[in-house]
C-alpha cells in the first residue's frame, strides 16, 4: 500500500514551494548584492556630507 497523503497539507506544501520559487526568481530580478547596496550607502553618505559641509549657518535673524 502507498503512504496516505493529506491533500491539505500537500496542497499548502505545493502552494509554498511555488511561492519560495517565485521569491527567489524575484530576488535575483530585482535584488541587489550586499556590495551594491554597500556601495549605494556609502555613496549617499558622501554626498550627504557634501551638502552639510555646504550648508549655511543660519541665526534665525534675516539681514537688514
Amino acid at each position: 500500500m502507498g503512504e496516505i497523503v493529506n491533500l491539505r497539507l500537500a496542497k499548502k506544501r505545493r502552494a509554498r514551494d511555488a511561492a519560495a520559487a517565485a521569491a527567489t526568481e524575484n530576488r535575483i530580478r530585482h535584488g541587489r548584492t550586499a556590495v551594491q547596496q554597500a556601495n549605494e550607502r556609502r555613496e549617499e553618505e558622501r554626498r550627504r556630507a557634501a551638502l552639510d559641509g555646504a550648508q549655511h549657518e543660519h541665526d534665525g535673524h534675516e539681514p537688514s
